[in-house]
């Protein structure tokens, strides 16, 4: 199966800016995109963003557009979340997730669409 594991979290102020990896290793085969889901204390799974294997299309929860970036390497097999301005609400564990089976009809932002998750890395934003 695939491998995902996610890193780059941490403790920062409001304002400040941080970039989460998610790295990606197994099997070759087809991939159709990686996408990045968050969950705060008490609360549900929340999607963030989304990216198609190749990189042409992104998705970005209302939440978070205009602030945070998703990209990916694709010969490194590695997707990045480049987060600014952030703020307490931004606090949360964030996962990353990798679709390949599931069918192209689902949203990236349906939890249901990705076959496989990392452990998580915590972000934390101080007022």
């Amino acid at each position: 199966q695939v491998h995902v594991v996610e890193s780059g979290g941490g403790l920062v102020q409001a304002g400040a800016s941080l970039t989460l990896s998610c790295a990606a290793s197994g099997p070759t085969g087809v991939r159709l995109g990686m996408g990045w889901f968050r969950q705060a204390p008490g609360q549900g799974r929340e999607f963030v963003a989304g990216i198609t294997w190749s990189g042409d299309s992104t998705y970005y929860a209302d939440s978070v557009k205009g602030r945070f970036t998703i990209s990916r390497d694709n010969a490194e097999n590695t997707m990045y979340l480049q987060m600014n301005s952030l703020k307490p609400a931004d606090t949360a564990v964030y996962y990353c997730g990798v679709r390949q089976f599931s069918p192209s009809s689902l949203s990236f932002a349906d939890y249901r669409a990705y076959d496989y998750w990392g452990q998580g890395t915590q972000v934390t934003v101080s007022s």
